[in-house]
């Protein structure tokens, strides 16, 4: 997690975001080269994406922020 104005938020992979939007990852990085999202750039160069602004961005696109997360009630196989 990143500190971020003194609270912790939490930072999600291109592949995390992906997942949410049902996407791939790649989409996900010219979101991030186009400004239609921001991103954070990690020691070694990696992008990461606030929480915060992904379940903002889901809401305004018509989802709801646990879309594309697997079910914990659902049962594995």
């Amino acid at each position: 997690m990143a500190t971020i104005n003194g609270t912790a938020e939490q930072l999600l992979t291109p592949s995390e975001v992906a997942a949410r939007f049902r996407v791939d990852p790649k989409t996900v990085t010219r979101w991030a080269n186009a400004g239609k999202i921001s991103s954070i750039r990690t020691l070694g160069g990696h992008r990461r994406f606030r929480r915060s602004e992904v379940e903002d961005l889901l809401v305004a696109s018509g989802m709801t922020p646990d879309e594309g997360q697997p079910d914990a009630a659902a049962p594995s196989r």
